[in-house]
C-alpha cells in the first residue's frame, strides 16, 4: 500500500461520501473510486458497502480506518523530526499546563545551567495532548503521568510518583473528611467525575460533565457540578473555594519523562539524563 491509497481511504472511511472526500482532497471522484477499488482488489477485501443511499464501513475497512492514521501520523511525524533536526537545534519540551510545574521549573533550571545546553522550547497544553505531540513529532520529549497517559512506543523514565485527592467544592457535606476511598467517590452522583475526550475527540459515555482543560474543570467543582481526582502536587495549588481530600485506593500517579526511542539528539539525551538527576 502507498500514503497516497491511505489518504484516500481515510478521507472516504471519515466522509462517508465520494463527493465530499473528492473535494477535500482537491481531486475528481472518479479517479478517487478507481483508487479505492485498487485498493480492495489488492487487499482481496470489502473496504465499504456502497448503496445509492449511503456509504458505511465493513469491519475490513474500521480496522484500515485504524492502522492508516497511526501509519500517516508516523509518516508525518518523520517528517517533522526530520526537519527539526536540520533546522532546530533546540528542544521542544510538551507537558500539561498546571501539571508538575514545580518539577518542570527545576528541570529547566537544572538543564539551563549544564554545559552544551540548548534553547528549550516549552509547549503547555491540555489533558492527553503532550503525549500526542510527541507522538506526531510536534515534540521532541514530553512530561507524562501514568496511569492517565499512555506510554505505549515511547522510551521513559520514572521521576515522581504521588498520591491522589479528591477535589471537592469548599463547604460540601463531605469536605472535611480525613478521607475517602474510591468507591465513596464513585458514589458522589451529586458530584460526578468528569468527562476527558479521547484522542478522537469524542466522549466516553456517563454523567459527568464534559471538561477540556483545567480552568473549566476548577469551575465546574467551583459551582458544586463536578468533583475531580488529582495527583497531589496538583491539588495543592487550587484555591480557598475548593476542600481537598485524601482518596488512599486510588491509583498512585507518575510523573515520567519520554521520548521517540529512535531519537539521536544529544541534546534529548542530556535534558533526560538532567531529570533523572532530580
Amino acid at each position: 500500500m502507498e500514503t497516497r491509497e491511505l489518504r484516500y481511504f481515510v478521507a472516504v472511511a471519515e466522509e462517508l461520501h465520494f463527493g465530499r472526500a473528492a473535494q477535500r482532497l482537491a481531486m475528481a471522484q472518479p479517479p478517487l473510486s478507481r483508487a479505492i477499488q485498487q485498493l480492495e482488489r489488492r487487499l482481496g477485501v470489502v473496504l465499504l458497502h456502497r448503496t445509492a443511499r449511503a456509504i458505511t464501513l465493513t469491519e475490513a475497512g474500521s480496522v484500515l480506518l485504524l492502522e492508516a492514521r497511526t501509519v500517516l501520523d508516523a509518516v508525518e511525524a518523520a517528517e517533522r523530526r526530520t526537519r527539526r533536526a536540520a533546522d532546530q537545534p533546540g528542544v521542544v519540551l510538551a507537558a500539561k499546563a498546571g501539571a508538575s510545574s514545580e518539577l518542570l521549573s527545576k528541570l529547566l533550571d537544572a538543564y539551563a545551567a549544564e554545559p552544551g545546553a540548548v534553547a528549550v522550547e516549552v509547549m503547555l497544553c491540555g489533558p492527553g495532548e503532550p503525549a500526542s505531540l510527541l507522538r506526531t513529532g510536534r515534540a521532541d520529549v514530553a512530561l507524562l503521568h501514568r496511569p492517565y497517559d499512555t506510554t505505549a512506543g515511547f522510551d521513559t523514565e520514572d521521576l515522581h510518583t504521588e498520591q491522589q485527592v479528591v477535589v471537592l467544592p469548599a463547604g460540601h457535606p463531605l469536605a472535611n473528611r480525613p478521607q475517602m476511598s474510591m468507591a465513596e467517590v464513585n458514589a458522589l452522583t451529586d458530584l460526578p467525575l468528569p468527562r476527558w475526550p479521547r484522542r478522537d475527540g469524542t466522549y466516553p459515555d456517563g454523567l459527568g460533565p464534559q471538561v477540556r482543560d483545567h480552568t473549566q474543570l476548577t469551575q465546574l467543582i467551583t459551582l458544586g457540578r463536578a468533583c475531580a481526582l488529582m495527583p497531589e502536587s496538583l491539588g495543592a495549588q487550587l484555591r480557598d473555594d475548593h476542600a481537598i481530600v485524601p482518596v488512599p485506593d486510588a491509583p498512585a500517579v507518575t510523573t515520567v519523562i519520554a521520548w521517540q526511542p529512535l531519537s539521536r539528539s544529544q541534546a534529548v539525551a542530556d535534558l533526560v539524563r538532567t531529570a533523572t538527576r532530580l
